[in-house]
């Protein structure tokens, strides 16, 4: 039975396929678009457009002409200058095609784009050369998958203006958010204006001849001079509340994309060059998780520095320690007090006596001096077999220092004689036993 199912089909793609991420380039159209007036219209260019109206209507048709003729005649001026520079430089950003020159110059954008191969091509754009648009680009085209072209020195795709900011329409599309910003501010401020000298003083909002025919302060009049229409005070106030939150919500978005191309501009990079950036950049927090590499054998003590890492409760118990010949006190003072007491007992019961021999590890102080000393008896009466060469007891200067096994303060000197005339003559009643 003939299998009907239209699931199977392959989708339009114009890059290669990354394992299903969210950079898949779905439904892209068969044709190229010319500009942003090509359909489908995005929603927030309609959006867009609608904000734009409302603004100049309000602006222009009910606050302004209740200002006093001083400061209505330079409302009109500045505001009128912002949104008139704002209305030229968006339609001249959204009706710029920015493609690049190869592909302009075919002027044909009837014919449908041919379906990238990926088992042909790794990328859209390889070796500055297009194998959709089937041209030669800049070094800084990209292929724009909404419009299905190439664009010359690309910046972004903007769903605002419904078209590519490049190279040809980027100035334009700076001076639009410039005026934009400088639009809703002047805004803002008329509205504010009106919105106090209601409540605190409306007859200075009462000064157009046409307010001598309305009777009660109670009625106002909009779309001043041409066509006066009467409506009511708490109209005006709820419609000045809705263009005041409107305009900031606008002014927050539009100063945040003003700033932040003013730093694209700093810094002499696109919009599309700051996201490669960024994907590629490394994370700072992953930084602050990496642990610093372990020092080697051979690195000195100066290197290191201070030693800021907790001892390690699971290492097994160390059998050989240094330290620094010279004032007792002070090596104990920097030593830390006993830890891990419980492991380093385990460690104790395991072993019944505890070696100290020359050929194990030193622990080094930094920023002092270090010298080894072997010491080579133990504190459980019982005498381990040594190598030739060795000797039993080191000393200097006739001052044996040493570690208890069991801590990590150091012993005193009284406590080390002791024990050192207990071993020796543990060591001659020994040696008189095996004569005899």
């Amino acid at each position: 039975m003939t299998n009907l199912s239209c699931f199977g089909r392959p989708r339009r793609r114009t890059v290669p396929e990354n394992g299903g991420g969210g950079s898949d380039l779905l439904g892209v159209p068969l044709h190229s678009r010319v500009n942003g007036w090509s359909l489908p219209l995005h929603a927030f260019q309609l959006i867009a457009w609608l904000i734009y109206s409302f603004m100049a209507i309000v602006t222009f048709g009910i606050y302004i002409p209740l200002l006093p003729p001083p400061w209505s005649f330079a409302a009109y001026t500045f505001i009128g200058t912002a949104f008139l520079l704002h209305l030229l430089t968006h339609v001249a950003a959204v009706t710029t095609d920015p493609a690049e020159v190869s592909v302009r110059s075919r002027k044909d954008y009837s014919s449908p784009m041919p379906v990238f191969d990926n088992t042909k091509h790794k990328h859209v754009i390889d070796h500055l050369h297009c194998t959709l648009c089937e041209v030669d680009v800049g070094p800084k085209a990209k292929h724009c998958s909404t419009c299905n072209k190439c664009v010359a020195d690309f910046d972004h795709h903007c769903k605002w203006l419904n078209n590519c900011v490049g190279g040809r329409n980027y100035w334009f599309f700076f001076v639009a958010i410039s005026s934009a910003v400088l639009g809703t501010c002047l805004i803002i401020l008329v509205v504010l204006f009106v919105f106090i000298a209601h409540y605190v003083n409306p007859a200075l909002l009462r000064t157009a001849p046409q307010f001598q025919t309305v009777k009660g302060n109670g009625t106002w009049l909009v779309f001043l001079p041409a066509a006066p229409l009467e409506t009511s005070s708490i109209s005006l106030m709820a419609l000045a509340f809705i263009s005041i939150m409107l305009a900031l919500a606008s002014l927050l978005l539009l100063c945040h994309l003003l700033c932040f191309h003013i730093y694209l501009l700093s810094q002499g990079i696109s919009t599309y060059e700051y996201i490669v950036r960024k994907r590629h950049s490394p994370n700072p927090k992953e930084k602050e998780q990496k642990v610093p590499a372990a020092a080697s054998n051979g690195t000195s003590t100066q290197s290191l520095g201070p030693l800021k890492s907790p001892v390690d409760c699971e290492a097994p118990l160390s059998k050989s320690c240094t330290f620094k010949l010279g004032d007792r006190r002070q090596a104990s003072s920097r030593l830390p007090e006993p830890i891990c007491a419980d492991s380093e007992m385990e460690a104790a019961s395991r072993e019944r006596h505890t070696d100290y021999s020359s050929e194990s590890p030193t622990q080094m102080i930094p920023g002092e001096p270090m010298m080894s000393l072997p010491v080579g008896w133990n504190l459980s009466g019982v005498e381990k077999p040594q190598g030739a060469g060795q000797s039993g007891v080191t000393s200097v200067e006739g001052i044996p220092v040493v570690q208890d096994p069991l801590g990590s303060s150091i012993m005193d000197t009284t406590v080390v004689h002791q024990q050192l005339m207990t071993d020796t003559q543990h060591t001659q009643c020994s040696g008189f036993k095996e004569t005899m």
